[in-house]
C-alpha cells in the first residue's frame, strides 16, 4: 500500500513537471469590456504595413543636380559639347560601374543589370568559387576543452567502506590537426588529455591525467581517389572519421570552379560588348538627328521663302488664284515647322538621342551643354575576307567561347561520374602513444615512472597501432548510373547548343555582310536622289516666278527634297551601324573600338611570395626520381578578345589521365 502512494506521488511530480516545462495554458481571458470601449489604444489594426528602409540616398549630384530638360530650345543658342566616338566609348567605360544597355531594365530588376563586379563576386563566391574549393584542401584544427562534475549516489561497497556517492571531477583536451591531399587522403595528428578526480578508493592517484598522442591515415583507393576526381568534385568529406557517401551530381572541385569564373568572364566580355554597341548605335542615332533636322529645317527655310516670294507676286501680279497659293505655301510651312519640333524635342528627335547617348556615357542627363558627335560616317565601301570573317565568327565570338567553356565543364562531370561508378574502398591505419601521470608536465621521478603525463607519453612504453581497410559498395550502382547518363545527356545537349549557335552566327552574319552592301547601295542611290531633287526644286521655283505651273509642283518638290536628304544621311547612318553589326557577329567589335580587356595586378607583397614559393620549390634534387601525374589539357591557351583577326591556339585533344617519371639529371 505504502509502494502504490509513493507511487502516485511520484507521477504526480512528473506531471507536474511537465507542465511547467511545456507551459500550460489557463483559461482564456475574454476582453470583451475592452472591445465594447471606443479605447482601442491596445490594439493594432494591422499585421504588417509599407515601410521606408533606414538607408541613406547616394545623392549622386549627375541624378539629382540636373538642370530642367531641353524641350523647344534652338540648338544654336547652347555650348555644344564636341564628342568623337572613341571619347564616348572611355568616357561610357570609365563610368561604368554598371553596364548599362539601351534596352536594359536596371529599375525594374536590378538584380539582373550585368556589373563589373560579377566576375568578383563570382571568384570571391564563399560556396562555389575558386577559393571556397581551394579549401577543401586546407589543414583543419579542432580544440575542445570541457570541464564536469559527477555527483552519483552509489550502490556498491569498496574493500568494506561504502562512500554515500560516487563524486568525480573530470576535464578533456582534445586538439586535432587534419590535411586532406590533392588525391583525397587525409593526415591527421590529435592528442587527447584526460583528468580525472575521484573518491574511488582502488586508484594509485586521488587525480590522474591519461591520455594519447595519435597518428592517422585515410586513403581511398577506388572511389574517391585520384588527382582527377578530386579536382573535378572535390574531396570526399568525412565524419568522426567515418567517410560519408558523395552526393551524386554535385560537383564542386577546383576545376569546376574554374571554369565558372570563365563563364563569368564571358558574361562580363558580353556585357561591355552590348554596352560598346548601344553607345555606337546612340552616337550615330545622334548624328542622323541633327542631320535630319538640319533637312527639316531646310525644307521649312525653303517654304518660308515660298511663301514670302508668294505674297510679293501677289502685290505686283494680276494673276487670279494667289490666294489659293499663298494659303498652301503657308500650310507647307507649318508643316514643316512642325516636323521641325517632332526632330527637335519628339520621341526620336534631336534631344531625345542626346540624352540617350548621356545615359550609355554614365554622365548627367542635362548640363547647359550639347553634345555634338564630329566624326563623320565612312562614305566608301568596304570590302570583307567573307570566308576568313566566317572562320572568325565561328571561333571569336564570347558566346562560342562561353559554350566551350560550358561543354568543358560538361567532359569533365562526365567523367567525375564515371569514377562514381566503384566500389568504396579506403586505408585506414592509426598509430597512438598512451600515456598516464600523477601531473600533467612535471619532472621525471625515478621512484614513479607515471609522475608526468607528457614524460610517460614521450617514453613510448605504451604504443598502440591499427590498420586495415574499409569496403563500402551500392549494389546496383542505381544513383551513380543515373549519374552517368545524366552527364552524358548534359554533354550531348551543350554540343547540340553549340552546333546550333555557330548555325544561328553565321546566318546572322550573313545577314550583317548584306546590310552591309544594301546600305551602301542606298547611300549611293539617295546621294544621287539629293541632288536631283535639289536640281528639281531650283528648276521648278523658276517655272513658277515665271507663271508657267501651279504652286502645287513646286511644294511637292521642295517636301520631296527634305526627304530624299534626310533618307540620305538615314541610309549614311545604317551604313555605319552595318559595319558596327557586322564586326559585332564576327566578333571583333572591341578591337574595332579600340576597347582591350585587362585584369589588374595583383599587389607587391603577392609577387613577392610567388617568388619566394618559386624558390621553395625548385628544382629536385640530383637523381632524385619524382612520380609526376599529368591530366588532360584544360586550356587551349591564353586568347585576347579585344584583337582583330586573332589566331586562336592549336587544339588540344583531351585524353586521360598518364603517369610519367621524370628524373633528375644528375650532372
Amino acid at each position: 500500500m505504502k509502494c502504490k502512494t509513493d507511487l502516485r506521488r511520484w507521477l504526480k511530480l512528473s506531471l507536474a513537471a511537465t507542465t511547467l516545462v511545456s507551459g500550460c495554458r489557463g483559461p482564456v481571458q475574454r476582453f470583451s469590456a475592452w472591445r465594447d470601449s471606443k479605447d482601442t489604444a491596445y490594439f493594432q489594426s494591422f499585421a504588417h504595413q509599407i515601410e521606408y528602409p533606414d538607408v541613406a540616398s547616394v545623392g549622386d549630384p549627375d541624378a539629382t543636380g540636373i538642370p530642367l530638360p531641353l524641350a523647344i530650345t534652338n540648338p544654336a543658342e547652347l555650348p555644344a559639347w564636341e564628342l568623337t566616338l572613341q571619347e564616348a566609348v572611355q568616357t561610357a567605360l570609365r563610368k561604368s560601374d554598371v553596364l548599362r544597355s539601351l534596352g536594359g531594365s536596371v529599375v525594374q530588376a536590378p538584380a539582373a543589370t550585368p556589373t563589373t563586379l560579377d566576375p568578383g563576386l563570382t571568384e570571391s563566391n564563399p560556396q562555389t568559387g575558386i577559393e571556397a574549393a581551394l579549401s577543401a584542401f586546407d589543414a583543419q584544427t579542432a580544440t575542445q576543452l570541457f570541464w564536469g562534475k559527477n555527483d552519483r549516489p552509489n550502490n556498491q561497497q569498496f574493500a568494506g567502506f561504502i562512500p554515500p556517492a560516487f563524486q568525480q571531477t573530470t576535464g578533456n583536451y582534445i586538439n586535432a590537426v587534419s590535411k586532406t591531399t590533392a588525391t583525397g587522403g587525409v593526415f591527421s595528428l590529435s592528442s587527447n588529455v584526460i583528468y580525472d578526480r575521484n573518491n574511488n578508493p582502488n586508484q594509485n592517484f586521488p587525480s590522474s591525467f591519461s591520455g594519447f598522442l595519435q597518428a592517422g591515415v585515410r586513403q581511398p583507393l577506388m572511389q574517391g581517389s585520384g588527382l582527377t576526381y578530386n579536382r573535378i568534385a572535390g574531396p570526399t568529406q568525412y565524419n568522426s572519421g567515418q567517410f560519408v557517401n558523395p552526393q551524386i551530381g554535385v560537383y564542386n572541385g577546383v576545376l569546376i570552379a574554374r571554369v565558372n569564373m570563365d563563364i563569368s568572364l564571358a558574361d562580363f566580355e558580353n556585357g561591355v560588348i552590348t554596352l560598346v554597341n548601344d553607345i555606337e548605335t546612340a552616337y550615330w542615332e545622334l548624328y542622323f538627328a541633327y542631320r535630319a533636322l538640319d533637312a527639316q529645317v531646310t525644307g521649312r527655310e525653303n517654304a518660308l521663302r515660298t511663301w514670302q516670294r508668294i505674297n510679293e507676286l501677289k502685290k505686283v501680279s494680276a494673276r487670279g488664284g494667289e490666294a489659293d497659293a499663298e494659303a498652301q505655301a503657308r500650310s507647307q510651312y507649318y508643316l514643316f515647322d512642325s516636323q521641325v519640333n517632332d526632330a527637335l524635342a519628339g520621341p526620336q528627335g534631336l534631344y531625345t538621342a542626346e540624352q540617350r547617348l548621356r545615359y550609355l556615357m554614365g554622365v548627367a542627363a542635362s548640363d547647359g551643354r550639347l553634345i555634338k558627335p564630329i566624326d563623320l560616317p565612312l562614305q566608301a565601301e568596304v570590302n570583307v575576307d567573307w570566308f576568313r570573317a566566317v572562320a572568325d565568327a565561328t571561333t571569336q565570338r564570347v558566346e562560342v567561347r562561353r559554350q566551350k567553356w560550358t561543354i568543358k565543364r560538361r567532359e569533365m562531370e562526365l567523367l567525375a561520374s564515371r569514377l562514381n561508378r566503384r566500389a568504396r574502398l579506403d586505408l585506414v591505419s592509426q598509430y597512438r602513444w598512451r600515456g598516464l601521470g600523477d601531473h600533467l608536465i612535471g619532472s621525471r621521478n625515478p621512484d614513479n615512472s607515471f609522475e608526468s603525463l607528457a614524460q610517460n607519453v614521450t617514453e613510448g612504453n605504451f604504443q598502440e597501432w591499427q590498420a586495415g581497410m574499409e569496403w563500402a559498395y551500392n549494389i546496383g550502382l542505381r544513383q551513380a548510373s543515373a549519374g552517368v547518363r545524366n552527364a552524358q545527356l548534359n554533354l550531348v545537349r551543350e554540343n547540340s547548343l553549340l552546333k546550333e549557335i555557330e548555325l544561328k552566327i553565321s546566318h546572322d552574319l550573313s545577314n550583317a555582310h548584306r546590310q552591309m552592301d544594301r546600305s551602301f547601295a542606298q547611300v549611293q542611290t539617295n546621294y544621287n536622289r539629293v541632288a536631283a531633287d535639289t536640281l528639281q526644286v531650283e528648276v521648278l521655283r523658276n517655272r513658277y516666278e515665271r507663271g508657267l505651273i501651279n504652286i502645287n509642283i513646286l511644294l511637292l518638290a521642295q517636301q520631296q527634297l527634305a526627304t530624299s536628304t534626310s533618307s540620305y544621311y538615314r541610309s549614311l547612318t545604317d551604313y555605319m551601324l552595318a559595319m558596327r553589326d557586322f564586326h559585332r557577329e564576327k566578333g571583333s567589335l572591341l578591337g574595332y573600338n579600340q576597347v582591350q580587356l585587362t585584369e589588374a595586378g595583383y599587389s607587391g607583397d603577392a609577387y613577392r611570395d610567388a617568388y619566394q614559393k618559386g624558390r621553395d620549390y625548385t628544382p629536385f634534387a640530383p637523381g632524385v626520381r619524382v612520380q609526376n601525374v599529368e591530366p588532360g589539357p584544360f586550356s587551349a591557351g591564353p586568347f585576347d578578345p579585344t584583337a582583330v583577326g586573332e589566331e586562336l591556339p592549336a587544339p588540344l585533344t583531351t585524353e586521360p589521365e598518364t603517369t610519367t617519371t621524370i628524373e633528375a639529371d644528375n650532372q
